[in-house]
């Protein structure tokens, strides 16, 4: 009995969501070029990202080295592009991650990924909303936080802001109105603020190279005592570091680069029209490592500006820009960028994040693994009533009272742990077989247990194990070497969490040879790279796709470590949070959306074949 529940709750869990194929006359034209997926690639890359991570990261982790932090995500997120642009390759219609996890992965795995990806989402929006408020707050001189700091600051507990952010709730919940009332952003507006998002980049570099001063990345602990004595804003100087280029070492380098992940994320903008292109396997790869290429000169161009204008400790952490050309003696350019800023966050970035995030819930609703209350659409205006009220209202209260910082570091722990279950996804499903190979392969393999003595069974079951990882029975994948790889793969997975995790807490222990922890990293090496290995071995599939990523299974695995040692990096607080945020929807999903799920799927709802999120 136990075992028959177990084997029914196992096939709920990995029970995929049917898509019918693309009809010819439905397909997308291919008519999209390189060039034109650079585009894409550009326009969904360059945005908010520079004025949330740029000045925080600079001022309390990396300094001047935020250059090499942005170098280390950048290289991070086309590995991770490459592999998510496989998985979309899988589905035959267009779509977020959670609906190719769902379709290719099953229920589980989906829903996993659909809300680590609401939380990115919401407090991406809660974080865009308080840095429009930290902007808006610098224009007219700082009175608004002050004044709310005088009077909240002695009653706040530490765990949240120093002070509540009305501005930023009321930001929110005017955006709710908006939303509900079907205004959204017209593509000329759009156009004209992805030109602005190149334009702000470009005149920051060149005011860098006119205004910077190289001193500022030699800075000694002299010039932080001249400065401290001179400080009277209400962000208060952060610290020296040990000075100079790299003030925080390495480890604030990687700290850096973590956070800094959040600046790339726009490469679905390509995988999402790679269907179009011509030659989506060349244009694909060439397409995504140039945009991210572009985006890496745009960031670390600003970042070494505002690191060139201003000492790093004194940089404002979240209104770098504007506040470095009031530093620099150019209030005209402070309030120009200030204004393009605000009008472009509201516009190009907070509209478009909370309407693909209610898209998001309002899709999890119809499928029934969140409340179906939430797939509510208002008849007239189109809406998602309830998942847009409940997301931006969660969304309000985190940008009321928590710190933008930890927001941050929420944030991106949400978008690397989802983009890093992708990778395994890609990584295990290059090795899986046709369903209609598999009862080829159980025929097969059943004469041979039977033709062995009862006390050789297991002995003969053994080495025909250990033989198949070296030497597999079949050239194409069949169930056995399918289940082999899904075997090791999550084997590497652990290996690669333990290793991470040794390398983050104690890495001088490590380098230094300390015996204990260098032989440990050793045989941990030792055992990945054998597991490696066997995969290696098992056969692919070979099933025609428009994208295939290069270099399995090095590719996926060296991204998978990356993510995981970067998410090592994140504070016990950070994971703490994460721990619970996935505790609740582990609740909600076990509690509710197992069963309202299959309940959708047992009255025979046709397969989904439109695009959808």
């Amino acid at each position: 009995m136990l075992r028959q529940y177990v084997c029914q709750l196992g096939q709920k869990l990995v029970r995929k969501r049917p898509l019918e194929p693309i009809a010819e006359s439905e397909s997308p034209a291919a008519h999209l070029n390189t060039l034109d997926l650079v585009g894409f690639g550009v326009a969904s890359t360059l945005g908010a990202s520079v004025y949330i991570v740029a000045g925080a990261v600079a001022k309390y982790i990396a300094g001047p080295a935020t250059i090499i932090s942005l170098l280390v995500a950048a290289l991070s997120c086309v590995m991770c592009g490459l592999c998510y642009a496989e998985l979309r390759a899988q589905v035959p219609c267009s779509g977020s991650v959670y609906l190719y996890s769902y379709a290719t992965m099953g229920q589980l795995w989906a829903f996993i990924i659909g809300w680590n990806l609401i939380l990115y989402l919401v407090i991406g929006t809660a974080s865009l909303s308080k840095v429009w408020s930290i902007t808006f707050d610098s224009l007219i001189g700082n009175h608004i936080s002050q004044a709310l700091e005088e009077t909240f600051s002695p009653y706040m507990p530490s765990f949240l802001a120093t002070f509540p952010d009305f501005v930023a709730l009321a930001l929110l919940l005017v955006m709710i109105g908006v939303m509900l009332l079907g205004s959204y952003a017209s593509p000329l507006i759009i156009k004209v603020f992805t030109g602005i998002n190149i334009f702000v980049p470009i005149f920051t570099i060149i005011s860098g190279f006119i205004k910077g001063d190289l001193h500022n990345w030699q800075l000694t602990e002299q010039d932080y005592r001249l400065n401290t004595s001179r400080s009277s804003d209400i962000y208060s100087l952060g610290p020296l570091g040990s000075g100079g280029f790299v003030p925080f070492g390495f480890d604030g380098i990687l700290q850096g680069a973590a956070l800094c992940f959040y600046s790339f994320v726009g490469f679905d903008g390509i995988v999402m029209k790679g269907r179009e292109a011509r030659n989506p396997q060349r244009s694909i790869i060439l397409s995504m490592v140039i945009s991210i290429f572009i985006g890496f000169l745009a960031y670390s161009g600003v970042s070494a500006s505002i690191t060139l204008m201003v000492p790093y400790y004194q940089i404002h952490p979240f209104s770098p820009l504007p506040q470095a050309f009031l530093h620099v003696g150019w209030d005209p350019a402070r309030y120009i960028m200030a204004v393009v800023f605000l009008c472009a966050l509201y516009t190009g970035h907070l509209l478009g994040t909370i309407f693909y995030m209610s898209q998001l819930i309002c899709a999890m609703a119809k499928d029934g693994l969140l409340f179906r209350g939430l797939a509510q659409i208002h008849a007239r205006t189109g809406t998602p009533v309830m998942a847009i009220m409940s997301s931006v209202n969660l969304a309000a209260i985190m940008a009321l009272l928590l710190d933008l910082r930890h927001m941050v570091e929420h944030m991106s722990t949400g978008m690397i742990f989802g983009n890093t279950l992708a990778t395994f996804s890609v990584l295990v499903l290059r090795y899986q077989p046709d369903l209609n190979e598999k009862a080829e392969e159980e025929v097969e393999m059943e004469p041979e247990v039977e033709e062995h003595p009862l006390d050789s069974a297991a002995e003969a079951s053994i080495s025909r194990i250990l033989k198949s990882l070296w030497f597999p029975a079949s050239t194409i994948p069949i169930q056995k070497s399918g289940q082999i790889v899904y075997g090791c793969a999550s084997l590497l997975v652990l290996l690669l969490i333990i290793l991470s995790l040794i390398l983050a807490q104690w890495p001088r222990h490590v380098f230094s040879g300390d015996p204990v922890l260098t032989t440990v990293a050793m045989l941990l090496l030792l055992l990945i790279t054998g597991v490696t290995v066997i995969i290696w071995r098992q056969p692919q599939d070979t099933s025609p796709l428009m994208f295939r990523a290069p270099a399995l299974p090095v590719l996926p695995l060296v991204s998978i470590f990356v993510n995981v040692y970067l998410m090592m990096l994140m504070t016990s607080r950070t994971w703490t949070q994460f721990g619970i945020w996935n505790a609740i929807g582990f609740v909600i999903y076990f509690g509710y959306g197992i069963r309202h799920s299959l309940k959708e799927n047992n009255e025979e709802q046709p397969p989904a074949s439109t695009s959808q999120t």
